[in-house]
């Protein structure tokens, strides 16, 4: 839904053509639609940049930039609008409830502890909520590293694996006692992955459809290969491995959040006709 969304109003914001139109860093992980977007004359600024400036825009026009599902740290947010532009808040609804979570047990001194990756986007924006007490962690011997804490709130990328959570939030509470949990995973991202899951364990291999960029999607591959199958991750049909999957009767296919359904049929009508 959030990819959806943010998709949707870049594109509408594109349509007017009132302007010049940024997103602060690429507005999915899937180069195949930051292509089209490109091709809508929707341009990428680099995330993290220490100054942002812009052109004077033409008489009765503007300039906006968009920020990405991902959502962004309210320093960044600060300096996108100190710039004068105009901001279009593409932030995908379930990661502002953890952005929400996030500052308001800040403000009562809790320490922020975020299962996901440190170096994705989502979590950086994350991290700028805590007020200087955030930590990241993505391993149970990342947190057994975490310092003597009184007061600790656990959170997760929206986009991780679920079971893998639980498994954390025990530790953390064994750990912490008395910590605060919050299961703040996007439930169709869990639903995505036992339906992926399910699906392999039905088949002879699964081919993963997706950005080489997008964690969900990494995920998803992860998730399919501890089950035991054959995975392959690819990003278009042109990826396929034909020789290879022609070994296999069965093939499950699935797909990333950001990947689009036109992709996705081009993937399966491939395999179809190899079968």
């Amino acid at each position: 839904m959030g990819v959806r969304r943010a998709m949707d109003m870049v594109l509408e914001a594109a349509m007017k053509k009132n302007g010049a139109i940024f997103t602060y860093g690429p507005l999915i992980h899937n180069p195949q639609v930051l292509e089209v977007l490109e091709g809508k004359g929707v341009k990428t600024l680099p995330e993290g940049n220490a100054t942002l400036s812009f052109p004077r825009p033409p008489q009765g026009t503007s300039i906006a930039v968009i920020i990405r599902a991902h959502g962004v740290s309210p320093d960044e947010r600060q300096k996108i609008k100190d710039t004068g532009v105009r901001i279009i808040n593409a932030t995908c609804p379930h990661v502002g409830k953890v952005q929400g979570i996030i500052k308001r047990y800040a403000l009562k001194g809790y320490h922020i502890v975020i299962v996901g990756e440190k170096d994705h986007a989502e979590v950086k924006g994350l991290l700028g909520y805590a007020q200087g007490k955030g930590h990241v962690i993505n391993s149970l011997e990342g947190l057994a590293l975490l310092p003597p804490m009184d007061k600790v709130c656990l959170v997760a990328q929206t986009t991780q694996d679920r079971n893998q959570f639980h498994t954390f939030a025990e530790a953390v509470q064994e750990k912490f006692p008395g910590a605060e949990i919050f299961n703040t995973i996007c439930d169709s991202t869990h639903r995505r992955q036992d339906e992926a899951l399910n699906l392999a364990r039905k088949v002879e291999a699964m081919v993963v459809v997706g950005g080489k960029a997008s964690g969900n999607t990494r995920r998803l591959v992860k998730i399919t290969e501890e089950a035991g199958v054959p995975s392959f991750h690819v990003e278009t049909e042109k990826d396929l491995d034909l020789r290879m999957l022609s070994r296999y009767s069965s093939i499950g296919v699935t797909a990333g959040a950001s990947t689009p359904d036109e992709t996705i049929d081009l993937v399966i009508n491939k395999l179809q006709n190899l079968l």
